[in-house]
């Protein structure tokens, strides 16, 4: 009796595929692919300067690449603009949050609805300050007066007011205490295991890839490295590079 067909692998949700980048005569990204299954959480990891923050920019639409694809469920996103993306599902955190800091905290949220005006969003935003209750009793304060944790909060509880099925998240530990960012990424955890896929670029490569299903490593532009994240933990040669071993 033959055996039973072998059931394929479910497409991914991102597929970036030969990516190539510029600024002026600098290429920031040679090449890069990488894939990102939906519900898995994907590090990136490298040194400063090694294209991971382009990488995000560029699947976002913040910058167009100069060759390459990237399908975003199946799809291509070639010529697709910033906005479109974001009501096609995909949401970026960036680095320096982007925070409307003469805004209040709940002005902040509710601009994270922008694309869902007539959709049922206050109950998004109460979901939210179930999440993060430190926003909820900062609600009407300023958000330029929030604290480092605060607003990392605040960042990424705005990306989910748009109900993303991709988050890309640019070192969101970053310039945060030790306690702070276990805690942070620990929400990161448990959005994907609410089913947000989450591609994270983030300077504790040790965290980040305790919480992961894959990573990759980037180097000057390209991936070296790749494979599912608890073995690039134990790789040695990694781990003298950049976990500190």
């Amino acid at each position: 009796m033959p055996l039973p067909p072998t059931p394929a692998s479910p497409p991914p949700l991102l597929d970036v595929r030969g990516l190539h980048t510029r600024y002026g005569r600098v290429e920031a990204l040679g090449g890069v692919s990488l894939q990102v299954q939906a519900g898995h959480i994907v590090s990136v990891i490298g040194a400063n300067g090694a294209g991971k923050t382009t990488l995000l920019n560029s699947v976002m639409g913040v910058l167009t690449p100069s060759a390459g694809e990237v399908l975003y469920g199946g799809e291509s996103l070639r010529g697709v603009p910033l906005e479109a993306r974001v009501t096609r599902g995909i949401t970026l955190v960036p680095e320096r949050r982007d925070l409307f800091a003469s805004m209040t905290v709940a002005d902040n949220l509710q601009l994270g609805a922008y694309t869902r005006r007539r959709g049922p969003w206050r109950q998004d935003l109460d979901g939210v300050y179930a999440r993060f209750p430190r926003l909820h009793e900062r609600r009407t304060q300023i958000a330029g007066t929030l604290s480092g944790g605060e607003q990392q909060m605040l960042a990424i509880g705005r990306a989910l007011m748009g109900r993303p099925r991709l988050l890309l998240l640019d070192e969101p530990s970053l310039g945060l205490a030790p306690l702070i960012v276990r805690d942070i990424l620990r929400i990161v955890q448990g959005l994907r295991d609410e089913g947000v896929t989450i591609l994270l670029v983030e300077q504790n490569a040790r965290a980040s890839l305790a919480i992961s299903d894959e990573g990759y490593v980037l180097e000057t532009g390209e991936v070296r490295l790749h494979g599912p994240a608890h073995e690039l933990a134990r790789n040695e040669a990694l781990s003298a590079s950049y976990l500190g071993g």
